[in-house]
């Protein structure tokens, strides 16, 4: 038996808690009531009814007593918050403790009434207490030329982003910088993380949360789920069409060899029928928006795209840690992708199948999104499987059990095109499962995503996905691209070498911010090699203009500062596409980066959308 890591053994042991409903983790995350569903009644004392659970070694009641005792003593704000910070720091290895803190703090943050899962009132408090200087958290703060996503005024917001920042100021930085350190220890306690392998002294790490959301207006969602909607369809059109009869490069829409002379293009899914014609039922989609405030697709991810699981994640952490900043908000809910991702793997199983057996299948404990397998397997209520525990006999997939074997019917799958199945690509593969594509051919098995969608998020497609939508649907792009130079065409060549200082490039194979030069950052140095990898092989690279990212206040060292970012929102698909609301904000962490990849260094931050006032 292989010995694992007890690190590996982490996501295990915390599904295995949530099956067996042990410890804090099956603890209801507190829910907030929006103040138009439930006005809070303002009392002078705290009101508590609700029984405090059993694990929790400091009762609310008790750290209510004891803010109550220093605001009535009117002490300054800075050692209130250094009291505060003091809590935080001798209980950080108690999560239960922590939780308790919070809610006693938000009470008089915000003063709205906090509930538990069931409906029942925790506890109600005036909000009595007021920041000193309304502007220090925020002092100094200007995201200069670009669109700041928090400060921009826009319409339909509500007013949401005024109260976060009226918010954090009542939080002060202080504070805020010892909650967020908590939230990241949770994030650790959790096993949430990835995996870096060019990085020889950290192998797992977290993804750097940070605890100031990002906002998008009703309208504005509306704009980008229509246009990823949009694009999905022409993306399966464009595969179906490729992979058939090739009209697109027959009318000259998409040249033929971008298409065929592709290394993502596989052949063996020539005249391969799949169910309701869909290739990529889940698909990332890489938006930005620039100066103007206007958004752009930067890249199509339809492989095996990743980070959906710290979306979710990042909103339970904005509940467990900062409720106060939260409470009230009337946000689109994230918690529905798993219900959602099953149901499209039971729509897209075989014919005549009425119970479809979904399962996860991972490369194992070793790929860097192994976390987010589990969490999506557990989210699904799936089984999580490597190779070795599938066969396949007489055509049809088994899953071997304690039990005896089990017929499997839909696979999501987390592993590239090359490692699948070692009969028909890599005969070396180890993590696939010999005859997998002979049984999804017969008909008696599903992959998500489909096998060969690598040909449709390359970088040199990309420059062409206007033309393809406005090709089979007819329409224009909803979310326009960023405009792209293909290096293997003369003319794109040529421009691209002479405007190299002021061009970002990157090789059109590559994912996770690997391979790309950003010409204005660039040394002199670095734009020569750029030049002669251009020059030696033109047709592995594409060239864009430099975009103004727009900014989002984020907490870092040196106070609340303008960070560039990007977004992620995810669709899945079976017989229609949902999108996920919201998706994930990547964030450059470092000063003045545009690179937001996790890989590079990049964190993340809870994606808000707000609700219409009908909704």
């Amino acid at each position: 038996m292989k010995r694992r890591s007890r690190s590996s053994w982490l996501p295990f042991a915390l599904g295995l808690m949530c099956g067996l409903g042990v410890g804090w983790v099956l603890t209801p995350r507190p829910q907030l009531i929006p103040p138009a569903a439930a006005p809070v009644a303002v009392v002078p004392q705290p009101v508590v009814t609700a029984v405090a659970a059993p694990h929790r070694v400091m009762p609310v009641e008790k750290l209510i007593s004891e803010y109550g005792t220093l605001l009535a003593e009117r002490v300054e704000r800075a050692e209130f918050e250094r009291q505060h910070a003091q809590r935080l720091e001798e209980y950080r290895e108690n999560p239960a403790a922590i939780m308790e803190l919070h809610l006693a703090r938000a009470c008089y943050a915000v003063g709205r009434s906090v509930i538990d899962a069931s409906g029942s009132l925790v506890f109600s408090m005036q909000a009595t207490y007021q920041p000193n200087n309304p502007t220090e958290a925020f002092s100094g703060y200007e995201s200069g030329a670009y669109f700041c996503e928090l400060t921009r005024d826009r319409r339909f917001d509500c007013g949401c982003p005024a109260m976060v920042r009226e918010r954090i100021e009542a939080i002060g930085l202080t504070a805020l910088r010892a909650r967020a350190a908590a939230a990241e220890n949770d994030l650790i306690n959790l096993g949430i993380t990835f995996t870096i392998y060019s990085d020889k002294e950290a192998i797992d790490r977290i993804l750097p949360f940070d605890c100031i959301p990002r906002i998008l207006t009703a309208p504005e969602w509306r704009q980008i789920e229509a246009g990823v909607k949009q694009r999905v369809t022409a993306l399966n059109a464009f595969l179906h069409d490729s992979y058939h009869a090739r009209h697109v490069t027959t009318d000259g829409v998409v040249p033929a060899d971008r298409v065929y002379g592709n290394p993502n293009y596989r052949p063996e899914m020539e005249q391969f029928p799949v169910r309701f014609g869909t290739y990529v039922h889940i698909c990332g989609t890489d938006i930005v928006r620039d100066e103007r405030g206007d958004f752009l697709v930067l890249e199509d991810n339809a492989r095996t795209p990743s980070g959906v699981s710290y979306v979710v994640e990042n909103r339970h952490l904005m509940s467990r840690a900062f409720p106060d900043i939260l409470a009230g908000m009337r946000l689109h809910p994230v918690d529905d992708y798993g219900r959602r991702l099953l149901s499209a793997m039971c729509e897209i199983a075989p014919d005549g199948v009425d119970d479809p057996q979904v399962v996860l299948l991972s490369p194992g404990i070793y790929n860097s999104a192994y976390f987010e397998h589990v969490f999506l397997a557990r989210e699904m209520g799936v089984p999580l499987v490597e190779g070795a525990d599938l066969v396949v006999e007489r055509d049809r997939v088994w899953m071997r059990t304690t039990s005896g074997q089990k017929p499997v019917h839909t696979i999501y799958r987390r592993i590239g095109d090359d490692f699948l199945d070692p009969t028909v690509f890599r005969p070396d593969s180890m993590l696939g499962v010999p005859g997998l594509i002979g049984a999804w051919r017969k008909g008696n098995v599903t992959l998500a995503n489909a096998v060969g969608t690598g040909v449709a998020d390359d970088k040199a497609i990309y420059a062409y996905m206007p033309r393809i939508i406005k090709y089979y649907l007819g329409e224009d792009a909803i979310l326009p691209n960023v405009q792209t130079n293909i290096c293997r065409e003369p003319e794109g060549l040529a421009y691209t070498l002479a405007n190299l200082e002021r061009l970002v490039v990157k090789p059109v194979g590559e994912s996770g911010g690997y391979g790309i030069t950003i010409g204005p950052r660039a040394t002199r140095d670095e734009l020569d090699v750029a030049r002669a990898l251009l020059i030696a092989d033109p047709a592995n690279w594409v060239s864009q203009p430099v975009i103004n990212l727009s900014v989002a206040p984020t907490l870092t060292e040196h106070g609340i500062q303008p960070r560039h970012l990007d977004l992620r929102p995810f669709a899945v698909t079976g017989r229609e596409t949902w999108v996920l609301p919201g998706g994930l904000s990547r964030v450059a962490m470092k000063e003045g980066s545009l690179v937001v990849n996790s890989s590079q260094g990049g964190g993340s931050k809870d994606t808000w959308v707000l609700m219409d006032d009908g909704e």
